[in-house]
């Protein structure tokens, strides 16, 4: 039986049509460890204003037993990205609940792969490590600004990881080395890091963006493992309880 440990805060918040698509407007859903950030339903909650700041929410965060954070990806990508930033800082780790047809192959011999993508990463990392120097080098003189950019990827089991990529824009315009590092793929060569620490494949499945994960989940046909796990033994919590 779902139970609530909310007291009568109900009462206490007058939410308006305006205040909706603020993002203290979700459910948090507790079980054994995970938290569950879900788009408002039929169950009533509170405003949470902590919701309100990520300094707050890292804080909330960084103080609960929380394990990991399990987001509905149709909350939408701006939500995705607050969460995701606040669980990073608060070094909780995060997934996006995906279609079970659309996860990454969870095989039997996925620890082999794993090492065997290891092993290929880090000799290919020995064998392009030239070419990357020099790619540092003319990134430093042709694109000015940071030289790697970190975007968030969805990987095995929709675990969030930051993909590292050369930085090849400056204020959203594509640098004519980027282009040409595009081109042939060689701006996504500092993510063999991302292959060492496991977050992705050198082989097999690949990742997706927060965009892919959301428009997957878009689908009318799809039933996600979010939904039927959902159903069961859940407390509902204030984000002050965290």
């Amino acid at each position: 039986m779902t139970s609530s440990i909310i007291p009568t805060l109900q009462s206490l918040y007058d939410v308006t049509q305006e205040r909706q698509d603020n993002r203290g407007y979700c459910t948090l859903q507790w079980r054994r460890g995970k938290l569950l950030v879900k788009p408002l339903g039929r169950v009533k909650q509170p405003y949470l204003p902590s919701l309100d700041s990520k300094r707050s929410l890292v804080e909330c965060l960084q103080h609960s037993p929380v394990t990991l954070v399990s987001i509905d990806p149709k909350l939408g990508e701006p939500l995705l990205r607050f969460w995701a930033d606040a669980c990073e800082e608060a070094q909780k780790p995060m997934f996006i609940s995906m279609p079970a047809s659309n996860k990454l192959a969870n095989q039997p011999w996925r620890h082999l792969q794993r090492l065997i993508d290891w092993i290929a990463a880090f000799l290919l990392l020995l064998l392009v490590s030239p070419v990357m120097l020099g790619l540092i080098m003319l990134v430093k003189v042709y694109s000015p600004g940071s030289l790697f950019c970190r975007d968030w990827r969805v990987g095995e089991r929709g675990k969030l990881f930051r993909a590292i990529k050369f930085c090849t824009t400056t204020k959203d315009n594509i640098t004519p080395l980027g282009r040409w590092m595009h081109k042939y793929g060689l701006d996504n060569l500092p993510q063999l890091f991302n292959v060492l620490q496991g977050d992705i494949n050198l082989t097999g499945s690949s990742c997706w963006t927060l965009e892919d994960a959301i428009q997957l989940n878009q689908r009318p046909e799809i039933t996600t493992s979010w939904e039927v796990e959902a159903q069961s033994h859940l407390l509902h919590l204030d984000s002050q309880t965290l």
